[in-house]
């Protein structure tokens, strides 16, 4: 793979942050915002010890969402308080580290492969979690912003000991 520019992964590792940020912040429209309208957004179970699920059509998926209005419905169902298991929402901060970014196959597109941790406090159980893994982001250039089109969310403490969903990955 080749390596992106500078300016290129500066501006790959700034969507990482925002997106960071605005998951902590329950920022959900601005986090939305980081999307396209086709971005996938996919989190496969692990299959065995060693292996992940290759494919979400056919495999088991932890999450799997085809398009950004699949994460708007997640949106809606934590704003409107219907999501029992999401009152109260968690607090939490995400950390994204040891970003490499190069250029993706397609024009105008960039990889980035990063690792992560997200610790997460939830209120009623006065518990903490920290859960961890690694990130696949293609981000795309679109309106001369960059934008996530696809997101791969590899989850290595799959031994779930409380709720999980998009706001704690």
């Amino acid at each position: 793979m080749k390596a992106a520019s500078i300016e290129q992964a500066h501006a790959a590792v700034t969507v990482l942050a925002q997106e960071a940020l605005h998951l902590d912040g329950q920022r959900w429209d601005e986090w939305l915002a980081l999307f396209t309208p086709d971005a996938s957004f996919w989190m496969p179970a692990w299959t065995d010890e060693h292996r992940l699920a290759q494919s979400p059509e056919s495999e088991l998926s932890l999450i799997y969402c085809t398009a950004r209005a699949s994460l708007e419905d997640r949106v809606w169902r934590v704003r409107s308080g219907l999501s029992v298991a999401s009152r109260p929402l968690p607090r939490t901060t995400h950390c994204v580290t040891n970003p490499v970014v190069t250029q993706a196959d397609e024009p105008a597109a960039l990889h980035v492969e990063s690792s992560w941790t997200c610790h997460v406090f939830g209120l009623k159980q006065r518990s903490t979690h920290v859960f961890h893994g690694r990130y696949e982001h293609l981000l795309r250039l679109q309106d001369d912003q960059w934008r996530i089109a696809r997101k791969k969310v590899v989850l290595m403490n799959d031994t779930i000991p409380t709720m999980l969903d998009f706001y704690c990955i």
